[in-house]
């Protein structure tokens, strides 16, 4: 069966026991012969072949020992057993070797020190002594070693709590200072952190910084700091309920979308630190509605392995540091299993999101959450200015287009030439020679501006563009003033729509002044505003697109000669064709204040 979740109604903590198993299962004809590495396939990653196999070994341990703590089956703990001990021995043909400073190796270790606080009994009491010396001895050593400053430094906490569990030796002075150094991170008053010292807002705040803030707070003796953890996840969780639709699926944006159902790790986190940040029954149902959502998607390989990718496997969108094994930090949503069938968590009805409002302002990350009145698509409007100091793959696609859907995802290009291969969905591209596009990589000012977001980018010397986004669901509005010191081509891209084939396939429309794609995954639009620009849809180049592997991008084309211009666009897409249809004769008119400011020149 190439889906292990496939036929789990995924609603009980008996269906959940079954779902880690059969998520598992698939590994065990992967582990090496002394246990210690898991291949799980070809294709390479920054670091060395030994730290993708340790991780391949070490990320099911996320879910693996929640399940063993909450009492679950198992039947391939043996093979842990023996993994451990000869990973851990320097002398021996698997040996996972000492790490560096910054060493992939640091980031695996966070899994098995987490599974020696919760579960000594399945890792630790099994292994012979000098087993146990050689894991503690190797564990110990990220605590001489130069980690990122960033949630990379929990790493360090979480081994410790495992040394310290095990009775092994540990240094409490390194946990100390690397939880000081983590909430120096915190932002204020809405439970955000960055993650480090950058700019970068994304879903290392719930599936990081929280989450290994509430396995602190829930392991850890009751102290200050672990009230604080608490506090500012109730005050999260507040915020991040915005980023989900009524069926369960989130808002794809940041790096690091190939861990998949992490996004909603959160929710169970909240409840194994005992954190009611919302009534049981609605964290429930936002952590299993966003399961059962996943569970639905073509993300497994055909022998039942997760792949590389979000919506399907896609090599094109990974990071440098994505190998073969790194999708099952997926496994972290499974962290309430360790949590009794009698805690409210498990014994709560499943309730639905609560009422939000249609605008929701997160100033933290730079965005502006639209959510559409049945809960069907939330769209996240961003200002640009949020992006990743030290540049991912595709740093741009992921933290600096205009928008961002829950429905249609988002688009990273598969070359350099061409509207087509750019792929440039929610964006404005610019180019000199109609070939090679330039986008909004980051903004130099960007902050709200009344009810929109503002923002300045630079996309090649001597062109300037300000921009303003304003959110009018189920439409948003886009306006650019475009100062170019030569001619140039512009193209706008709107939401990328699913296709099976040819552009025969989806009713489509391309005008003077407007341009639709209309298919099975609903539809996306875009009305020029001063009626000039061409409307064109782009058969982009296929496994783009995060959510389906073959879209149709409806495009404004105009070209630019030196001097001012102002474009001013509708945009509109929704997965419900009908509404979507229905939607599209009702375009929206500029705000008067932004209307007045196009109408100004500037000398």
């Amino acid at each position: 069966m190439t889906n292990p979740l496939a036929g789990n109604p995924l609603r009980t903590r008996a269906d959940l026991q079954e779902a880690v198993r059969s998520l598992c299962a698939p590994l065990a004809p992967r582990f090496s012969p002394g246990g210690a590495r898991v291949r799980l396939g070809s294709s390479g990653a920054a670091f060395d072949d030994t730290a993708a196999e340790l991780e391949g070994f070490a990320r099911p341990l996320w879910g693996l020992a929640p399940l063993a703590a909450g009492g679950g089956e198992f039947d391939g703990w043996d093979a842990y057993v023996r993994g451990l001990a000869s990973g851990a021995d320097p002398g021996g043909p698997e040996f996972w070797g000492d790490p560096a400073d910054r060493d992939q190796r640091l980031v695996e270790m966070a899994a098995i020190g987490f599974a020696l606080a919760l579960v000594p009994e399945r890792v630790w009491e099994p292994l012979t002594p000098q087993a146990r010396d050689h894991l503690a001895r190797w564990l110990s050593q990220i605590n001489r070693r130069q980690t990122p400053d960033n949630n990379w430094l929990f790493f360090r906490v979480l081994v410790n709590l495992g040394l310290a569990r095990v009775g092994a030796d540990h240094d409490p002075g390194a946990t100390r200072e690397a939880l000081d150094r983590l909430e120096s991170f915190s932002l204020g008053d809405h439970g955000w952190y960055s993650d480090g010292p950058t700019r970068q807002r994304d879903y290392y705040v719930p599936f990081a910084m929280h989450f290994y803030g509430l396995i602190y707070a829930a392991l850890a003796d009751s102290s200050e700091r672990a009230e604080r953890f608490r506090e500012r996840a109730a005050l999260f969780a507040r915020d991040f309920a915005h980023w989900f639709t009524a069926d369960g699926a989130a808002v794809p944006y940041g790096r690091s979308l190939t861990y998949r159902f992490a996004q909603g790790a959160f929710w169970g986190a909240l409840a194994f630190a005992d954190v009611e940040a919302l009534p049981w029954g609605v964290l429930k149902g936002l952590a299993l509605r966003q399961l059962r959502w996943w569970s639905r998607l073509p993300i497994f390989q055909p022998d039942a392995t997760l792949s590389i990718g979000y919506g399907y496997a896609n090599l094109i969108m990974a990071e440098g540091y994505n190998s073969p094994g790194s999708p099952y930090w997926a496994l972290k949503f499974f962290l309430p299993l360790a949590l009794p069938e009698t805690h409210p968590f498990w014994l709560a009805e499943e309730s639905p999101l609560p009422d939000l409002p249609r605008v929701h302002a997160v100033p933290e990350a730079g965005l502006l959450l639209v959510r559409d009145e049945e809960g069907r698509q939330v769209t996240a409007l961003s200002d640009g200015g949020q992006w990743a100091d030290w540049e991912p793959r595709h740093v741009a696609e992921k933290y600096t287009k205009f928008a961002y859907s829950s429905a249609f995802g988002f688009s990273v290009p598969a070359g350099s030439r061409g509207l087509a291969q750019a792929a440039a969905d929610n964006m404005l591209a610019l180019s000199e020679d109609g070939v090679h596009y330039h986008v909004r990589a980051r903004s130099e000012e960007a902050a709200a501006e009344g009810e929109a977001l503002r923002s300045v980018w630079w996309p090649m010397p001597g062109v300037e563009v300000e921009t303003w986004l304003v959110p009018g669901p189920p439409w948003h509005l886009r306006v650019h003033r475009v100062r170019c010191e030569r001619p140039l081509t512009a193209a706008e891209g709107g939401f990328a729509v699913g296709r099976s084939g040819p552009l025969d396939t989806l009713d489509t429309l391309e005008m003077v002044g407007g341009t639709w794609a209309c298919g099975p995954s609903g539809g996306s639009g875009l009305l020029d505003m001063s009626g000039t620009r061409d409307g064109r849809v782009i058969l982009t180049e296929p496994n783009t697109n995060l959510i389906t592997p073959r879209t149709a991008l409806p495009t404004l084309v105009s070209r630019h000669e030196t001097g001012e211009h102002w474009l001013a666009c509708a945009v509109l897409a929704d997965p419900d064709r009908t509404a979507w249809r229905s939607a599209w004769s009702r375009p929206p008119a500029l705000p008067a204040w932004l209307a007045e400011r196009m109408s100004t020149r500037s000398p």
